[in-house]
């Protein structure tokens, strides 16, 4: 089964690219664990997967 990155997911991912993009840019070194941390954040904001479906939410 395939789940479905949330609007609100995909747009606090955007936003942490585009800051992170924005940090990184005005540097000339930045080291690999900077970048890991960053990769690991987005990668935990885009496989997060509610518990609860809106769709199921209230059903009872």
């Amino acid at each position: 089964m395939t789940e479905s990155i949330d609007a609100a997911q995909l747009q606090e991912a955007l936003s942490m690219i585009d800051r992170g993009l924005g940090d990184l840019q005005r540097r000339e070194l930045v080291s690999s664990a900077e970048v890991a941390d960053l990769l690991l954040d987005l990668r935990m904001i885009l496989t997060f997967v509610p518990s609860e479906s809106p769709e199921t939410a209230g059903v009872g």
